[in-house]
């Protein structure tokens, strides 16, 4: 409790976008409340120690990576990434995670592949664990960073990107939102999400892993992805360790 709750509540950093993934949660527009599969997660784990959650809302992954050392959060959920584990300790994975690109509506870009191109402008959210493998598997395109979802997906809408690069979950939301454009088929990351403490709080860290265990065991993880239209997104295995 000293390492997980130190001030009596349960601060959960959560990530908000336009549409819903195993990382991102919504914020509604005229209540002002947070719903999600890490809502519920957070949730379910402040119910587990017995105090109130408080969600403190971000941009992306790597907004809440970045602020890891100031003392504003307790636990987090994150795609999982070498760049990362410098930030926070990973616990257990809950998702398996694939990322691909959505592609502009005039753009001629047809496999993941074909990404790795001069001229080609690829959009994503800052220090995040898929905007840093998509520089690394296109080094030839040029990376326009946001600082989330939304400002990429406005930019797209003003034509000036011409693929987003983000989880094929969060994808099949916005692709809905700009008619013309399409989700690549493939992927050029695939990688799991998990349970992230701050580094150096080794009890916090056993703890949310056993709870992640029970969460996938109870059928809780499975019930909070269908909850948010995401029955193609995919339980981590059991004991699965990023």
């Amino acid at each position: 409790m000293k390492e997980l709750v130190p001030t009596g509540k349960l601060r959960v950093a959560i990530a908000i976008a336009p549409s819903p993934s195993a990382l991102y949660a919504l914020k509604d527009a005229n209540t002002g409340k947070f719903r999600g599969v890490t809502v519920d997660l957070g949730n379910a784990l402040a119910k587990k120690l017995g105090v109130q959650a408080e969600f403190i809302p971000h941009l992306a992954s790597g907004e809440i990576q970045n602020s890891a050392a100031a003392n504003k959060w307790d636990v987090s959920f994150m795609p999982v990434d070498d760049e990362r584990r410098k930030f926070v300790d990973f616990g257990n994975a809950y998702h398996l995670l694939q990322s691909t690109y959505l592609v502009a509506p005039n753009a001629k870009l047809a496999s993941v592949e074909e990404a790795n191109a001069p001229g080609l402008r690829i959009g994503g959210a800052a220090n995040t664990a898929t905007f840093r493998a998509a520089q690394r598997t296109a080094p030839q395109a040029t990376f326009v960073t946001f600082a989330g979802v939304a400002a990429a997906v406005d930019a797209m809408k003003a034509g000036e990107i011409d693929a987003i690069a983000l989880s094929r979950e969060s994808l099949g939301g916005i692709v809905t939102q700009i008619p013309g454009s399409r989700v690549l088929d493939g992927g050029f990351l695939n990688s799991s999400t998990a349970v992230a403490v701050p580094k150096g709080k080794p009890d916090a860290l056993v703890y949310v892993s056993q709870f992640i265990e029970d969460a996938k065991a109870s059928g809780l993880v499975r019930k909070s992805f269908d909850a948010m239209n995401l029955q193609n997104s995919q339980v981590a295995p059991a004991g699965m360790k990023p």
